[in-house]
């Protein structure tokens, strides 16, 4: 490992592999040591968490999206000493029932294999990212997704530089959500990405890099 770059894993939102980060992955890498971890095995996020935590160096940093962010905030929950900084992108705080089950989250909870009304909630790669990893493991990041512990006590564990993002037309994560969580961690970055929706590294790959950047040299 080059010790003169921060090993960084990149973790994804639900139905997206690693393309979701690939322009961070190549436009970050010298500065850090990009790595992509796997959410596609496990139907917790505890599970997600702790096979994340396997395969990633003794300490670095971790960024995830949405699901990834709370697979993120749930390694700090297990390993609090291993995680030296976390950015979470669209990911909310509030553990209050919005929508917990997939009748309920209508097109937001439907797998794109099933309704292809998302298309105007996620973009065609997105989709594509999507059927590429197929239903099943959908279903398994839904339910775990659905079933997500209460983050508070991760929170608390959060003693490092942190950068809280989300974009201006999230519908998944507004930015009143994660304005909340940025508030709940002391001396948290808040940024909004303007005319950005959900998947921000894909959306805005340019000033997600530039994010990254300056959270990755923080003190």
């Amino acid at each position: 490992m080059d010790r003169t770059r921060l090993p960084l894993m990149l973790l994804p939102a639900m139905g997206c592999d690693g393309r979701l980060w690939a322009r961070q992955i190549m436009d970050l890498a010298d500065i850090a040591e990009p790595d992509f971890g796997d959410l596609s095995q496990d139907a917790t996020i505890g599970a997600m968490a702790a096979r994340v935590l396997a395969a990633m160096p003794p300490r670095g940093a971790v960024a995830g999206v949405s699901l990834g962010g709370y697979v993120a905030l749930e390694m700090v929950r297990q390993a609090p000493d291993r995680i030296t900084r976390i950015a979470l992108f669209g990911t909310r705080a509030s553990m209050e029932p919005r929508a917990r089950t997939v009748a309920d989250q209508g097109l937001i909870a439907t797998a794109p294999h099933a309704d292809p009304q998302l298309s105007a909630i996620v973009s065609g790669p997105a989709l594509a990212m999507a059927e590429r990893l197929g239903p099943a493991v959908f279903a398994r990041q839904q339910a775990a997704l659905l079933a997500r512990p209460d983050i508070a006590e991760a929170i608390r564990a959060i003693h490092v530089p942190t950068l809280v993002a989300v974009g201006d037309r999230d519908r998944i994560c507004t930015p009143d959500d994660a304005r909340a969580l940025a508030e709940a961690i002391p001396g948290a970055a808040l940024h909004v990405l303007r005319g950005c929706g959900h998947l921000s590294p894909m959306e805005r790959p340019g000033e997600v890099t530039t994010l990254l950047r300056r959270w990755l040299r923080a003190e």
